[in-house]
Order: structure tokens, then C-alpha cells, then sequence
């Protein structure tokens, strides 16, 4: 099948999901004017899940008017699908990725080792860290305000059952290994610097590619997607290349024409909810990472000299990169936010 024609195909599915959705909206809507749509794409176990319920929970303490029409695990579209609905206002909340597609700054939630460990993370990307605002004048120009970014962990590697190589040192050992990334330019190219074949994908096909051995591993994996694909995978390459974090986001036009009482409400709950889910995070990807072990998955750790060289071929290579997207005035404050000269 064409990439035309895949490209069709995808924009009719967003057409039938935006009908459908403003069907939906437009019941809400005359049952009640105060119901909204909150969705995340991922299943009961993610910690999209978790931030959700806690959120509804804070927010109906709170006794707001305002009632989240709650849709878990995808059945509004994939996380992408929930990006742009968002932005055409057809669902006001979700939690959702940074789609790179309607925007290619947003590539910079995937740059690769802005930060190494938890504490960095909660200081750079945390409850009133830096880069929140750093990302809203990306998405300020795209109808959408971020209040805030979930953490889901410290991204890795995998290599699927039966694939016999465990690469460790880049590029060398990486030659002729099929590896899985999101449909990112930044992401195959952090990938083909490392010596991999870069395979872009969905996340929907890529259980199947594990599978079939369409492809031989996938990058871009927290802890608990590797654990839900615990029976295809085999071993668990530390890289820790980025951290994964999501956006709590808001359509912009709806955000501020909510009553101002109710938004204080609503922004107070968000709050408290991503404290809740920062001091959470680190236990919570640990947890997985053990569960993963359980399984029978190999973990490897890189050695001090491996993960150096790992570092300096993105640094090298990728933030320069990702500065001629972004601009050098943007890149000059990451640059100090982690610390990197």
C-alpha cells in the first residue's frame, strides 16, 4: 500500500472520528452544558490512568460544576488522534503526547538526554519547572495550553525473542538490528546515528511487527509498555535516552471561556493531582522495571563508558539538530535548563 494512500486512509479516520466526537459532544452538550470529554489512550494499568482518576477524584472534593466525561484505553482514537482533537476543540482535556506531526518543535519531548535521573527530571520537567513554559509557546500556537507534563519514565531499549543480540555499544553493535521508533524524524535519526535500522511505526502495529519479526526490537519504551509486552520481548537495554513525559492539555479557546471560579477549581485539581503523580512516578516505573525482571525479561545496564559514548553521539549529532527546528534562542535555554554547554 502507498504512503498516498495510507495518508488518506488516515485522514478519513480523522474525519469519522471528529464526526463522531461532535456527535458525542453535541449529546453531552443537552444533557448538560458543564459535561466534558477527558480522555488518554492507554490502558487501566498506565499511569495515565492513574493521574485521571485521581484528578476526578480531587476534582469532585472540590465540588465543581464542571463533570469529566471520562474515555480511557483509546476508544476515541490513539494518542495522536486525541492531539488533534484537542486542538480543534472536539475534546477539551486529555493526556496525550506531544504530536511532532502538527508541529515539529514538539520533536524536542523526545530530545535525547536533557536529563539522567529522577531528580533532574522532577527539577526540569516537574511541578513548576522550566520547560512547561517553554513548551506552551509551542502550544499556544496550536490552540492548546499545557498545565502541566505526566511522567512515565526513563525510555529504553528491547530486543524481541529469538533475536539472539544485546547491543550495548553504539554504533558497533547495533549493525543490521531492525529497530522500532515513533514516527519522529528526530527519532530515526537518533537511531540510524546509533548504527540501527530505523523502522518508524505506530504504536497500534507494533505488537504485531514484535511478533512477526517485522521488526527486531523497539526503542522509545518505558517500563510498563515493555511489561504489557513482556511475551515477545526478551531483553531490556537500559539507555534511559529520554524521558518519557506526557501533556496534561487543554483546548485553549475552552480553557478560557470556562467561568473563572470553575477554572480556579479545575487548575487547583490538576495541581494537586500532578504532585501526586510526581512524588508517584519514580516508585510506580520502578515497580514495572521489577515486574518486567519477574517476567524473565534480561535487564542490562550500559557500562559507565558505553552510556558516555551513547551520550556524546546524541550530543553531537542530535541537539544540533533538533536547534535548527527549534531556533537557537530556544535551544540556548534548554541548553541551560540541563546543564549542557
Amino acid at each position: 500500500m502507498s504512503k498516498k494512500i495510507i495518508h488518506t486512509l488516515k485522514k478519513w479516520m480523522s474525519f469519522l472520528i471528529f464526526v463522531s466526537l461532535m456527535s458525542i459532544s453535541s449529546i453531552s452538550i443537552a444533557k448538560s452544558k458543564s459535561k466534558f470529554i477527558f480522555t488518554q489512550s492507554y490502558n487501566t494499568e498506565h499511569i495515565f490512568h492513574h493521574t485521571s482518576q485521581k484528578f476526578i477524584e480531587k476534582l469532585k472534593i472540590k465540588d465543581s460544576a464542571y463533570k469529566p466525561d471520562y474515555h480511557p484505553g483509546g476508544d476515541l482514537g490513539d494518542w495522536t488522534s486525541q492531539f488533534e482533537q484537542s486542538m480543534l476543540g472536539v475534546i477539551p482535556m486529555t493526556i496525550t503526547y506531544g504530536a511532532s506531526e502538527f508541529d515539529g518543535r514538539l520533536d524536542l519531548t523526545w530530545l535525547g538526554y536533557v536529563v539522567d535521573n529522577w531528580t533532574s527530571a522532577h527539577k526540569v520537567y516537574g511541578p513548576g519547572g522550566p520547560m512547561i513554559d517553554v513548551y506552551n509557546e509551542i502550544f499556544a500556537d496550536l490552540g492548546l495550553v499545557a498545565l502541566g507534563t505526566i511522567p512515565t519514565g526513563f525510555g529504553s531499549i528491547t530486543i524481541s525473542k529469538g533475536v539472539g543480540k544485546v547491543p550495548t555499544r553504539f554504533p558497533e553493535d547495533a549493525k543490521g538490528i531492525k529497530m522500532r521508533v515513533i514516527p519522529s524524524p528526530l527519532a530515526i535519526r537518533r537511531f540510524q546515528n546509533w548504527g540501527f535500522s530505523a523502522v518508524p511505526m505506530p504504536y497500534s502495529e507494533l505488537y504485531t511487527a514484535l511478533q512477526l519479526g517485522t521488526v527486531d526490537g523497539r526503542a522509545f519504551g518505558p517500563a510498563v509498555e515493555i511489561y504489557q509486552m513482556r511475551d515477545v520481548l526478551e531483553a531490556y537495554i537500559l539507555t534511559r535516552d529520554y524521558f518519557e513525559h506526557a501533556f496534561w492539555l487543554v483546548n485553549k479557546q475552552w480553557w478560557e471561556e470556562l467561568p473563572v471560579s470553575e477554572r480556579i477549581k479545575m487548575q487547583d485539581a490538576v495541581d494537586e493531582t500532578l504532585q501526586w503523580v510526581w512524588q508517584e512516578a519514580e516508585s510506580i516505573d520502578n515497580g514495572f522495571l521489577n515486574k518486567v525482571r519477574d517476567a524473565g525479561i534480561k535487564i542490562i545496564e550500559l557500562s559507565d563508558e558505553d552510556m558516555a559514548q551513547a551520550k556524546s553521539i546524541l550530543y553531537d549529532n542530535e541537539w544540533p539538530y533538533m536547534e535548527e527546528k527549534i531556533g537557537s534562542d530556544i535551544m540556548k535555554l534548554v541548553r541551560e535548563i540541563a546543564d549542557i554547554r
